[in-house]
This record gives structure tokens, C-alpha cells and sequence, in this order.
């Protein structure tokens, strides 16, 4: 597929891999909808962009449900259709399950699960009536393989593609596209902004992250995989994905290694 004159729809677009996915498409001959809480963020974004005249900003909670279908009309009426929507917005865990409190739980899962699953299904039937759309979700590398100290985060993610794997099934003969896309560490804020047990932001760069892969790196295997429309690709260091092959061939000498392996 080719992203000229496609309007594609990033949620967390304010920062990281969202926002070097907006400056990379802008130099594709398409038009963007930028979504985050941070419209202030989004305006630097948009300014970054090599078209900016292309561009709308649409402030976005993943966490307020409700909202959905007025801003899925909101960002239709843009530029009149929209024919791809980029789940990247979400939030992450570093504490134990025993101290983390419940309410937290929730919330993990309200973003990330029911955040990208209710947008999705507020857009589908728009993508169902034009007969084309392409669902592209950025999960993790823990959507595939659960770590310690994100026992939530791993739990929504893995549940997103469980979602997105029927819905691919259901929606094939609609020429409807889902592809999954498994980030392993990035360096990006995902830490810093990462839920504590008490829900509080851990605060700091984990030592993983910090040396992961740049996000401007990231964004162009991303964008190579949805123009492919792979269903599932990781874009990882070969430490994460051994642990993906790992848990699928030799699962108890995964749970041995991930009891070892250091997660922060």
C-alpha cells in the first residue's frame, strides 16, 4: 500500500513513537489527525511536521469512554474519511501485583484495553461503509510474553490481541486490515510516565529503556510493516524477541529465564 492521500488517525502522538510516526507520514503526501491529552504537545508536533497545513489536532483521554463517538465524527469531518487509525496511545506499569492497588488495575486496563478497543469500535463503521480500513495497534513485546513488574500493563496488552486477532477474522471479507505491532524497549518517556502501585508516575527513565531503540528508529520499521500490512511484527532487540520464541517453543525454561532476567 502507499500512504499518499491516505488521512490516517495517531493516538499519542504527542511524544515518542506517536510523534515520530506524525513527522515521517507528514513527508508521505498524506493527512493526519493527532490525538493525545496534550493539545499544547500536539501544536509542537504539528509544527515539526513537513505539511502542517495537512494536519488536524484532536485532543483525545482514552480514559473517558463516553467521548468516543463525538470525537470519531470530530475527526471524520476533518478531511472527510479516514482511512487508517494508529492505536498508540496507552500507559505503562513498573510495580509488583501484590502492592499494586486495585484501582490501578483498573485504570491500566481502562486505557490501554477498553481506551483502544472503544475508539476502534466507535471508527469501524465508518471504515465498514467506505468497504476499506486499516486498524494498526502498537502493543508490546509483553503483549506476547508477561514480566515482572507489569502484571497489568502485560494483561491488557495481551488482550488487545486477543480483540484485534478476532476482529481481523470477522472484518477480512470488509477489507478491513489489523496490524499488531510489538514494540520491546524504545527510548521513549513510557517509564517515566509508568503507573507505580499507589498510581502515582514512576518518575524516571528505567536503564532498559534508556538504552532502547530510538524512537525515529522505530517509526520507520513501523511504517514498513503497515505498508505491508503485516498482521504482526516485533520491533525489538534480539533479547526480547529470544523471549518471545522462548515462551512459544520452550515455556518452562521461559519462566526460569524471566524469573532471572532483569525488567527495569
Amino acid at each position: 500500500m502507499s500512504f499518499l492521500n491516505q488521512v490516517i488517525w495517531i493516538t499519542g502522538a504527542s511524544s515518542g513513537i506517536g510523534k515520530e510516526l506524525a513527522i515521517l507520514l507528514s513527508q508521505a503526501s498524506c493527512k493526519l489527525i493527532l490525538s493525545s491529552r496534550n493539545k499544547e504537545a500536539l501544536e509542537l508536533v504539528k509544527r515539526a511536521c513537513a505539511t502542517p497545513e495537512n494536519i488536524y489536532i484532536l485532543p483525545l483521554d482514552l480514559e473517558i469512554h463516553s467521548n468516543f463517538p463525538l470525537k470519531a465524527a470530530a475527526a471524520i469531518l476533518a478531511f472527510g474519511k479516514i482511512d487508517m487509525l494508529i492505536n498508540n496511545g496507552g500507559i505503562s506499569q513498573r510495580s509488583y501485583a501484590e502492592n499494586t492497588d486495585f484501582e490501578v488495575d483498573k485504570r491500566i486496563v481502562n486505557i490501554n484495553y477498553l481506551g483502544t478497543v472503544g475508539l476502534s469500535k466507535a471508527i469501524l463503521p465508518h471504515f465498514i461503509k467506505n468497504k476499506k480500513g486499516h486498524f494498526v495497534v502498537t502493543t508490546s513485546i509483553v503483549g506476547k510474553i508477561g514480566t515482572p513488574l507489569r502484571s497489568s500493563y502485560a494483561a491488557s496488552k495481551h488482550a488487545l490481541h486477543g480483540f484485534f486477532d478476532s476482529l481481523r477474522a470477522e472484518t477480512y471479507k470488509k477489507n478491513i486490515a489489523v496490524t499488531l505491532v510489538c514494540p520491546g524497549f524504545v527510548n521513549t518517556n513510557i517509564s517515566k510516565n509508568a503507573l507505580i502501585g499507589n498510581g502515582n508516575p514512576q518518575g524516571k527513565l528505567d536503564i532498559a529503556t534508556g538504552n532502547g531503540m530510538s524512537p525515529k528508529r522505530f517509526a520507520v520499521l513501523m511504517m514498513k510493516a503497515i505498508e505491508k500490512r503485516k498482521e504482526e511484527v516485533y520491533i525489538s532487540g534480539i533479547k526480547e524477541k529470544f523471549g518471545v520464541y522462548v515462551k512459544r517453543f520452550c515455556p518452562r525454561l521461559f519462566s526460569v529465564l524471566v524469573r532471572k532476567i532483569s525488567v527495569t
